[in-house]
């Protein structure tokens, strides 16, 4: 197995190519239905905004790709037009007090003693992978050195500790990522390869983790990849999407809430 490395693709060129990405698989399980649609129709959010910001400055110091917008919110006309005139030139528009909360959150990490190595360690940010009909794109991968390679993830959240991050692991399938990740890594002739996430809560002290999934978590998440791969090469050979299906079906209450019945009732 071999793969393709290609170092500067813009963001753009990347999400626009037909390989299936790892959100893509993640997706695809949800529902095939909703899968196709988001790839048609792209999504912009807020928080989508601050979370490449905070990226794009973490990872290569990159503030001259965000446009600052000196307003308290985005519900007048002016701050509305800033924001649409930077988006068309592929740049990120953050309001004032959203861009200090991000240089706050950069102060702090460079504190963290083993995140700020894996994010600055020597290599490249932003670097995208293709191999057999996949795709990935590593916020950061390290030269190799001779030693061990450690991919890193940056991600932010309202919550870092460990148990909330098991959480949304599982809610969010990043155990399906880690587990792509690693593939991609092999495919590039890493194979003793390490993947790990830097988590950076959003808020003050914007509190720093490292979190690496263990063997379990990571065998899951390539089933589940497989399944994906699978599904989306079915739909794509038949071209149909399916939703949630068009018959009815019978559903109980989930367990818990029939214990807290019963409890109740006794």
């Amino acid at each position: 197995m071999t793969a393709d490395v290609i170092y500067d693709l813009p963001n753009a060129d990347y999400h626009a190519r037909p390989e299936l990405s790892s959100t893509g698989a993640r997706r695809i399980l949800d529902s095939p239905a909703r899968f196709d649609w988001e790839r048609k129709h792209p999504i912009f959010k807020d928080v989508y905004d601050f979370g490449s910001a905070a990226h794009a400055i973490v990872l290569d110091d990159e503030s001259s790709v965000i446009v600052e917008v000196e307003a308290d919110d985005w519900r007048t006309k002016a701050a509305r037009e800033a924001k649409a005139e930077a988006r068309a030139l592929d740049r990120i528009p953050l309001l004032t007090k959203d861009l200090a909360v991000v240089r706050a959150m950069v102060e702090a990490i460079r504190l963290h003693p083993v995140a700020s190595a894996l994010l600055t360690q020597p290599g490249r940010s932003e670097v995208s992978v293709f191999w057999e009909d996949r795709r990935a794109r590593f916020d950061r991968l390290p030269e190799p050195k001779g030693r061990r390679l450690i991919a890193t993830d940056y991600k932010t959240a309202e919550d870092a500790s460990v148990a909330a991050f098991t959480r949304t692991v599982a809610n969010l399938g990043y155990h399906q990522q880690s587990a792509w990740y690693l593939d991609a890594l092999h495919a590039m002739g890493h194979e003793d390869a390490a993947f790990v996430f830097v988590v950076q809560e959003k808020s003050a002290p914007y509190l720093v983790n490292v979190v690496q999934l263990d063997v379990e978590a990571i065998r899951i998440g390539r089933e589940r990849n497989a399944r994906a791969i699978d599904l989306w090469r079915q739909c794509r050979e038949a071209d149909v999407w399916p939703g949630y299906g068009d018959e009815v079906k019978t559903v109980g209450l989930p367990r818990w809430a029939v214990i807290e019945h019963e409890e109740n009732a006794a």
